[in-house]
């Protein structure tokens, strides 16, 4: 296969067809909302964006190919301005032997919420999940059926090879009656509702709210529909399902011990019988084992995992099992990446697998006896807020690679690699975002380097410009800090500093000590010790910025959310170079926030040296309120009301001490939103929009 290159324009942009595939006649519908941004012709000069056109936005996600790679389904994300909410569709592409576009259709009607699509070994239909049930397009008459009534949201959706079964995760609630039934209550008496009596180690996690009893659970249930089977049962969590090569077992992976919550990082991997319901491990070592896959000729098994060394930050490394003789193979100990996601290839020679490198999501052929080869593949996922690194690929039988495809300047559009590909980057087969590639001036986004002032290291990071910009004037600065802290930013698209980059801000954003995407070392460089030396990175990067000579030094503020809003409350107790900050859904309090957090066996086990109460020293000298005293920086804090990754009540911890401090301080409190503030179209606005009035108060001459 010929490698392809990096990034230029496709060869072949798709228009919705006029007529549509004749296979699909009968059922697609005209999606005018879809398609309109594709049907303007543009006029006039390129405007700056608004924080309106949030809801121009479309992404492109979970692209999969059809065996032989003819077509490719994907789901086509769009935003709703109704209901204020992202919208998925399932849309299906036409391509030639060369990667070129045929024709362009949609699958779902406009009122159906669809994700999920899975090809069946024939490509002759076309499994998919909406609103809760498994549905089934047959792609020659275009008629769809529901196949399922289940009692939950299914996941993991996978075909058997066979093409008889579908196979299934969908979590299974195990009511238990309350432990107290209060006598006495009349007929039709409005009594309170009963309390609710929680025992169960999770509890809660941000984004689902509290949770009920149950597990997920592995099912299968026959193509033709009918009622599903449920393979596995106990107080276990399942997922990460994979058929065998005969269609008569499912791999996944679990943690079935007695205390699994105890252990949040552990997973083995499982073989179960469709017809026995006989559970076999397959693992013999300790460690997560995660995402297995059998080879196509199914004689060996490949896994994600790594020897669980209790550290903040631990890489997923490539291994490949010979269940016979039990040997075990590490295929990228060498590479010092994290492996985030990989596939065979049909030949069964080796892998496509999927890391960041250097803020920069990237494609590799991994061959069995050890070579490495990288494929030039642009590769960038759905997200849309900030430019965190992120990406889905799958590859055919035909070794054509359908992929997301993602630049800072736009969205991700599906893209192909193909034996023929010479395109750099890949060769991009939509083009949803016409609108802002066209019609809209999007900020320049510049890559730079520049050396820590803790140990000369090299650091790592980018400038996006404001539209005409003018180095010969002097711009205010706002640095962006991610979060995570355990991630990384790329040169993605990122709609909110966008749209701050649009009222006249130079935004500049770093990877600093911690973050992902420079191997195992540079990440635990703030193991049991975050934050310190990144603030220090972080303070290096704005001073590199400012010796370009378009900074005005007296316009510095400083913003992040999650892990980047402890950064920005930690960064303002230990400098007052910023005239004003913002810090989103900040952790505030180590302490109260192990005791708080969803994630609180995690959290409490990895990212610190001891429990709370046995080492309070350390989790204080860590926290960003043992420094509120040094704090002058007028400091707006924004969270969700329904945060539960970190809670509202680190902000409310935060934002009450300032008033004791008698420091200029606002709180933005958004109701209903979780963690992921940016999920409503909406809420993807204010936030930039508030993180903007903040900042223009607090210009100089304002």
């Amino acid at each position: 296969m010929k490698q392809p290159h990096q990034l230029t324009p496709a060869r072949k942009q798709p228009q919705p067809s006029s007529h549509g595939m004749t296979r699909l006649r009968a059922l697609l519908v005209c999606v005018v909302a879809f398609t309109t941004t594709a049907a303007i012709a543009i006029a006039n000069e390129p405007k700056a964006l608004n924080y309106d056109d949030v809801f121009m936005l479309q992404t492109v996600s979970d692209p999969q190919p059809s065996h032989e790679g003819e077509h490719i389904a994907f789901v086509r994300t769009w935003m709703d301005r109704a209901q204020d909410r992202a919208k998925n569709g399932i849309w299906v592409i036409e391509v030639d032997d060369d990667g070129d576009v045929d024709e362009l259709e949609s699958i779902t009607p406009q009122s159906m919420n669809a994700s999920s699509p899975r090809w069946s070994p024939d490509d002759e239909r076309l499994a998919f999940v909406a609103d809760g049930e498994i549905q089934m397009a047959w792609i020659d008459s275009g008629r769809i059926s529901t196949l399922t009534q289940l009692a939950g949201s299914p996941g993991n959706l996978s075909w058997s090879p066979d093409g008889q079964w579908l196979a299934f995760v969908m979590f299974t609630k195990d009511e238990k009656a309350a432990p107290v039934q209060l006598p006495g209550r009349p007929e039709g008496a409005e009594w309170a509702a009963a309390p609710v009596y929680i025992d169960q180690p999770q509890y809660r996690a941000d984004g689902a709210g509290y949770l009920p009893r149950g597990h997920r659970q592995v099912y299968i249930v026959p193509t033709t529909g009918g009622t599903p089977i449920q393979l596995t049962e106990g107080p276990y969590h399942h997922s990460q399902i994979h058929w065998d090569t005969d269609s008569q077992s499912i791999y996944f992976s679990a943690n079935r011990s007695e205390e699994a919550y105890r252990e949040p990082l552990v997973s083995d991997i499982y073989q179960v019988d469709i017809n026995t319901r006989q559970l076999t491990k397959i693992n013999n070592t300790e460690g997560p084992h995660s995402q297995p896959q059998p080879s196509p000729d199914g004689e060996l098994i490949a896994y994600l995992g790594f020897e669980d060394r209790k550290l903040s930050y631990q890489a997923n490394r490539l291994h490949v099992l010979d269940p016979d003789s039990g040997e075990i193979t590490n295929l990228t100990q060498d590479l010092d990446r994290s492996i985030d996601a990989y596939q065979w290839l049909a030949d069964g020679s080796g892998f496509v697998i999927q890391y960041d490198d250097q803020g920069s999501p990237t494609l590799a052929y991994q061959a069995l006896d050890g070579d490495r080869e990288v494929i030039d593949a642009q590769l960038g996922g759905p997200y849309l807020s900030r430019p965190y690194t992120s990406g889905q690929f799958k590859v055919a039988d035909n070794g054509m690679i359908a992929f997301t495809h993602q630049t800072s300047q736009r969205p991700s559009e599906l893209a192909v690699v193909t034996s023929e590909t010479d395109t750099p980057g890949g060769d991009v087969i939509t083009d949803f975002n016409q609108v802002l590639r066209v019609d809209r001036e999007v900020g320049r986004v510049e890559e730079f380097r520049y050396e820590s002032s803790v140990d000369g290291r090299e650091l790592h990071g980018w400038i996006m410009y404001p539209p005409g910009f003018d180095e010969n004037q002097q711009y205010p600065l706002i640095l962006e800090i991610h979060g995570g802290p355990f991630a990384a930013y790329g040169p993605m698209f990122a709609m909110e500093l966008q749209l701050m980059a649009a009222q006249g801000y130079v935004v500049v954003y770093t990877n600093p000590r911690g973050s992902t995407s420079y191997g195992e070392a540079f990440a635990n460089l703030i193991h049991h010790n975050y934050p310190s030396e990144d603030f220090n990175d972080l303070m290096d990067g704005v001073d590199a910025v400012i010796d370009r000579g378009f900074i005005n030094e007296d316009e510095l503020f400083i913003t992040g959310g999650s892990g980047g809003g402890v950064l920005t409350t930690w960064s303002i107790g230990h400098t007052d170079r910023f005239a004003a900050a913002v810090a989103v859904n900040p952790v505030i309090n180590w302490y109260s926030f192990v005791l708080n957090a969803d994630f609180y066996y995690l959290f409490s086990q990895y990212w610190f040296p001891a429990l709370p109460w046995e080492d309070p020293d350390h989790y204080m000298a860590y926290s960003p309120i043992s420094h509120v005293g040094n704090v002058t920086t007028p400091t707006m804090l924004f969270t969700g009301e329904s945060d539960y990754r970190t809670p509202i009540s680190e902000t409310e911890q935060y934002y009450q001490a300032l008033q004791l401090r008698g420091i200029d301080t606002a709180m933005v409190r958004v109701p209903g939103a979780s963690h992921s503030l940016h999920r409503r179209p909406s809420n993807l606005m204010a936030k930039p929009a508030y993180v903007v009035h903040w900042f223009d108060k607090y210009r100089s001459g304002q």
